[in-house]
């Protein structure tokens, strides 16, 4: 059986499975809140400065869900959007992929492209540990702008009434690269204000109109129009953190955001 395997195990997470689940651990302490998002945006650097952030958003969706989660990430080198039709491999085991809905979903399949990138990968383990029965539809985005986030939310939504799954969608991305942190904090958080309304619009307007440089920002959206769709009212911040607060460096920080909608 063919399966996509781990790209960047041991780099922006540990490839020891102990290790691994050791961190997990820690980062999930706090139990469930409560919530029962319909979708989530996590962030994908290495788990030693987003793992706790990232782990914050999956907290805010039930840990007995165990149906789809449709994990949508950009593409960092260019590749056109696609979906995996393939097991993911993790340390902790395999995720079964969800071959049906994907076949639904009506979006090109190419194992190529997903290879190499960590923006879906770094989400995997998350799922694995946390929903150890839930299947993931893995959908890697090329072009973000409004048309294409709209299209795939319209995608994703027919594909559910289509196999009347239960899914949740995991949005990936990191927020303000490389820039001070008083400045990320102030731009990310100005870009975010709008999701609590699910204003798409808005939030385009404020990453273009502030040089937002979040990397997934046409993932998110597309999950805030599909989660709208399955009867989301609301987006909630749930934390913001920067790589400085790992280095000390504030200097030069990337951004994070755990963010529900519901």
């Amino acid at each position: 059986m063919k399966v996509r395997t781990c790209s960047v195990a041991g780099q922006f997470y540990p490839a020891d499975p102990s290790h691994l689940e050791q961190l997990l651990e820690g980062f999930f302490r706090k139990a469930a809140d409560g919530r029962d998002a319909r979708g989530i945006v996590a962030p994908h650097a290495g788990y030693i400065y987003s793992g706790r952030t990232a782990a914050r958003a999956y907290t805010a969706i039930d840990p007995s869900f165990d149906g789809t989660f449709v994990v949508l990430g950009p593409s960092h080198r260019g590749f056109l959007t696609c979906a995996s039709a393939v097991p993911w491999e993790t340390p902790l085991g395999i995720l079964e992929n969800d071959p049906e809905f994907t076949d639904r979903l009506e979006v090109d399949v190419d194992e190529f492209s997903h290879r190499d990138e960590h923006s879906l990968e770094v989400q995997m383990p998350f799922i694995k540990y946390r929903f150890p029965r839930a299947r993931v539809v893995p959908v890697m985005m090329g072009e973000q702008g409004p048309a294409s986030a709209a299209h795939l939310a319209g995608r994703i939504l027919e594909a559910v009434h289509r196999t009347g799954r239960n899914v949740r969608i995991v949005a990936s991305s990191d927020f303000s690269h490389y820039v001070p942190e008083a400045e990320a904090r102030r731009d990310d958080l100005a870009a975010i204000a709008p999701l609590s309304t699910l204003d798409t619009d808005g939030f385009y307007r404020a990453v273009r109109d502030l040089g937002v440089s979040a990397c997934g920002y046409g993932p998110i959206a597309a999950m805030v129009l599909a989660a709208r769709g399955l009867g989301a009212r609301k987006g909630e911040l749930l934390q913001y953190t920067t790589s400085g607060d790992v280095t000390g460096d504030r200097g030069q920080v990337v951004g994070y955001a755990a963010i529900a909608v519901m």
